[in-house]
């Protein structure tokens, strides 16, 4: 027994030691891939950094001849101002974001150099190449693309809606002041049309910040803020999304409300954007034990196992599910081609996660 015991240690050992060297294999190859990406991505930065000097300087000399240049070359030498500045600001914040990945993966490939090497299998290192660590496990990956999608839906959001508005702000604004002496009507109307500017653009941020992090969320909870939301889901895409909440409805602990209502969010976005679905409706269940929600819709559905198994970016359903399994938590799905999809998932609580209050 004994001599057998040994022997299956012996074997786990070796799996473990072969596994962790082909993770440091793999990490190899990542840092070479992002150490590339860190220098491509470097010299777009200086280039842009260059494009926006000599934008800035000829915008500087189109101000000494405000009066008599065309609107529309006012308004395309500010446009290519601010578009170089909004893609120098997201080269510099992705070349941050790699150096911090490469970071992260050399501290993780010493760990793993160094547990080959206590292990006895220091034969097994490479006896060139960098040090750096692996993230190549399938739930970090998934992870960091679906956080990098994030930020890059954020970036282009800012760029269409928020930073081009203020641009034309600006805009407007100089050509009023170059008219309030000379034409009063003519600055008169250019205030009209930046009130009229300032008021969308307030509206989309607001907007913009409610899709970023909700502040009632913190405020009032979960069920007032999935109800505000589907209202303004509804007012943006048209089609109605009713909120059907059953059980005692009170405050959770805040990890809780959160996952509940990205995962929420998430389902609608889903629906919407890659389902085209023009039915939706939500239901929650705050039970005693655990809070339940279901998300179903009219849509063109898809195949589950493939959507889980190929780890589909955009629609991110196996981050969904890791997010509500952390917490303890399952995630059901229910499609199929041109026949709709259902979304269950719950989130375990306890009595001590609640407030004690009811809204």
């Amino acid at each position: 027994m004994v001599s057998t015991a040994r022997m299956d240690n012996d074997f786990s050992l070796d799996s473990f030691l072969e596994e962790t060297h082909k993770d440091y294999e793999q990490t190899q190859r990542d840092l070479k891939e992002i150490d590339i990406l860190i220098k491509q991505s470097a010299a777009e930065v200086e280039r842009l950094a260059q494009r926006n000097s000599q934008v800035t300087s000829y915008t500087r000399q189109l101000q000494t001849n405000f009066e008599t240049l065309p609107r529309e070359d006012i308004k395309e030498a500010y446009e290519a101002l601010n578009d170089v500045q909004q893609r120098l600001f997201t080269m510099r914040g992705q070349l941050e974001k790699l150096q911090s990945d490469q970071r992260n993966l050399e501290r993780l490939a010493e760990f793993q150099r160094k547990i080959i090497e206590l292990s006895g299998g220091s034969a097994l290192l490479p006896k060139s190449g960098r040090r750096g660590g692996s993230m190549e496990q399938p739930n970090v990956i998934r992870v960091i693309q679906t956080e990098e999608a994030v930020r890059q839906g954020l970036v282009r959001k800012m760029h269409d809606s928020v930073a081009s508005s203020i641009s034309n702000f600006i805009l407007q604004a100089e050509i009023c002041q170059r008219f309030f002496d000379v034409n009063p009507d003519r600055a008169r109307t250019e205030l009209n049309a930046l009130k009229s500017s300032a008021g969308a653009t307030f509206s989309n941020v607001k907007d913009f910040i409610f899709d970023l992090r909700p502040m009632m969320l913190d405020d009032l909870g979960v069920i007032p803020t999935l109800r505000r939301y589907a209202e303004s889901f509804q007012e943006k895409n048209g089609v109605p999304v009713p909120v059907t909440v059953t059980g005692v409805e009170r405050r959770l602990e805040s990890h809780i409300e959160v996952t509940v209502f990205r995962n929420v969010q998430e389902l609608l976005q889903n629906a919407m954007n890659h389902a085209q679905a023009s039915q939706i409706q939500v239901q929650v269940d705050m039970g005693q034990d655990q809070v339940t929600a279901v998300v179903e819709d009219n849509g063109s559905g898809f195949n589950v196992e493939d959507a889980l198994s190929s780890g589909n970016k955009t629609i991110g359903l196996a981050t969904l599910r890791e997010r509500t399994e952390m917490l303890g938590g399952e995630l059901n799905i229910q499609s199929n081609l041109g026949q709709g999809t259902r979304v269950e998932f719950l989130i375990p609580i306890t009595e001590e996660a609640g407030f004690g209050g009811s809204y």
